[in-house]
């Protein structure tokens, strides 16, 4: 993808956006620019807004060594080449190698970072239900092949350590991480202590915390189209987008630095319409493609699960899974809020025997929690309230059974490894 001969002027240039005139009839948004910099090298933007008289470019890097008057030249679309070789490689947003294993192999195909979700009347329908080897989602909130589901946490919750438990489950031909905003020690831990033998398998992009909002915004974007080459192929793609809300900070950075105004909480509203667009390319591909099963996870602010980028997700996802603080406090891993994480497809994957036993354990550990602060109070005696009674037996031996370490991943059926731990603890 070489450069057109299309070019303008900078005109003014500031910490979060670089003016150039000249180029507003040949250009349109997302469109790539290029300006050289003072040392020589290459600086590369995306066009964020359009004016009569000039252009706003927010850059990939920063924008110090960029002068007043210095040419910048069109270059049309960003697009990657993935290859089957980029399995166990780690990338950049820009899909560059950031592993030092050398250079990547280019695939045939080009794909937009930017591209349209499949038509809703082409896809294929969600598949079977996947084991996860995680006990409280296999029982409570089941996956199935093609959803795209939360995982809802405030920071330090075990938000991470649940997605490491979850790179390796299922039966997939590739599996895609996407790291936006990490701290930049934290890629190095997830790649070597979390994948470890999975990497063979998997494509990483990263975008660390330091790098600019231009590329946390792009990283998600280069993750997806990673995993629709895949799709494409047939594959099964487990793609894993940690975080959602960073990818909805950046979004913002980028909408407020064009000049959008904010509607809630700070955030503008094509915010919210970027994130509509990441997550509904994610699923089933149209007939004769794979499927990408998408999870997402959420940070929610202040352990606010009403914040706007919470909300919103949990419209457009299949489900979600709700960590709790207090829970991770009393030393329950991992500190999955039952009551609050859902499946939307979880009746594909259930039986009825099933569905009729999670129903039941949900109303014990319902009326459990509600009576926690009575009991503690002594407020309750044996025999007063029979499903009380039956709670304060059972819900204990759930959360027992529910209890992993993250290299403990559980290979049977977990409602018979259930029954089984239900049954011991009677005795």
């Amino acid at each position: 993808m070489g450069p057109v001969k299309v070019s303008g002027r900078v005109t003014h240039v500031s910490r979060d956006a670089v003016r150039i005139s000249g180029l507003s009839r040949s250009v349109c948004l997302g469109d790539l620019i290029e300006v050289p910099g003072r040392d020589g090298r290459r600086r590369r933007g995306e066009i964020i807004r359009l004016d009569e008289a000039e252009v706003v470019v927010k850059p990939f890097e920063q924008t110090a060594d960029i002068g007043i008057g210095t040419r910048a030249s069109r270059m049309g679309g960003l697009a990657i080449h993935p290859d089957p070789s980029w399995r166990g490689r780690v990338l950049n947003a820009l899909g560059k190698p950031i592993d030092g294993l050398g250079p990547l192999e280019m695939g045939p195909a080009a794909f937009l970072l930017d591209r349209d979700p499949p038509h809703p009347m082409d896809r294929q329908k969600v598949g079977e239900g996947v084991s996860t080897g995680v006990r409280a989602i296999d029982l409570f909130t089941p996956i199935c092949m093609g959803q795209r589901i939360g995982v809802f946490a405030g920071s330090g919750v075990g938000k991470s350590t649940l997605l490491g438990m979850l790179a390796g489950f299922g039966d997939f031909d590739t599996v895609v991480v996407g790291l936006v905003g990490e701290r930049g020690r934290e890629v190095r831990e997830f790649v070597d202590d979390i994948l470890k033998d999975a990497l063979q398998r998997s494509v990483v992009i990263a975008a660390t915390g330091d790098e600019s909002p231009m590329i946390r915004r792009l990283a998600p974007k280069t993750a997806m189209s990673v995993a629709e080459y895949f799709r494409a192929q047939g594959e099964k793609v487990l793609l894993i987008l940690d975080s959602a809300t960073r990818f909805a900070h950046a979004a913002r950075d980028v909408a407020l630095a064009a000049g959008e105004p904010p509607v809630a909480r700070g955030y503008t509203p094509s915010v919210f319409s970027d994130l509509a667009k990441l997550v509904e390319r994610a699923g089933p591909g149209a007939q004769g493609e794979g499927t990408i099963t998408g999870i997402v996870s959420v940070l929610v602010d202040g352990d606010d699960h009403n914040d706007p980028v919470a909300d919103s997700l949990r419209g457009l996802l299949d489900g979600h899974i709700v960590l709790d603080r207090s829970i991770a406090e009393a030393g329950r891993y991992p500190p999955v809020d039952l009551l609050r994480s859902t499946s939307r497809l979880a009746q594909r994957v259930w039986d009825k025997d099933q569905r009729e036993l999670v129903l039941r354990l949900r109303g014990l550990i319902s009326r459990y929690e509600e009576t926690r602060d009575l009991r503690m109070m002594g407020g309750f005696q044996t025999g007063t309230d029979d499903m009380l009674d039956k709670a304060c037996e059972l819900v204990p031996r759930v959360y027992e059974a529910l209890r992993q370490t993250p290299n403990a991943r559980s290979h049977g059926d977990p409602f018979a490894d259930l029954a089984t731990a239900l049954a011991a603890g009677g005795r």
